[in-house]
């Protein structure tokens, strides 16, 4: 049994450094000192696929940092936008969602998992301080 090949095992790295990053992000949600204050939410349930997408497969075009950036900060702003100026119902969730994936798209800033921030920010009802 080779140990190199055991610790450099791809689907390991990939495991530990998901759960290590999501670990941190948990860490300051609920436990730093930033979790008292008025600063947002850190963890985030889209968070969890885009571990799997940067870690799993950090070659994919849609795990590069401006697609994770830009996607993620992009699709929340939608959903912020939809919660803000009208009543969340199936309707408003689905043309947000929609809408959110033509400006990744458009914007060359696609990346999957951030296109379930609408749905998760028009159903927690958040406003522009998250």
């Amino acid at each position: 049994m080779n140990i190199k090949k055991i610790f450099c095992w791809p689907p390991l790295l990939a495991g530990i450094g998901a759960g290590v990053t999501i670990g941190i992000l948990g860490y300051i949600t609920y436990e730093s000192v930033l979790s008292a204050t008025n600063y947002g939410l850190w963890l985030f349930a889209s968070f969890g696929s885009t571990v799997v997408v940067v870690f799993g497969y950090p070659n994919n075009e849609f795990a590069q940092p401006k697609n994770i950036f830009f996607g993620h900060l992009l699709t929340a702003l939608v959903g912020i936008i939809f919660v803000t100026f009208f009543e969340v119902s199936f309707f408003t969730i689905g043309l947000a969602v929609g809408i959110s994936i033509l400006l990744m798209i458009a914007l060359k800033v696609t990346h999957p998992p951030a296109g379930g921030n609408p749905i998760t920010v028009m159903l927690g009802g958040v406003s522009f301080q998250f």
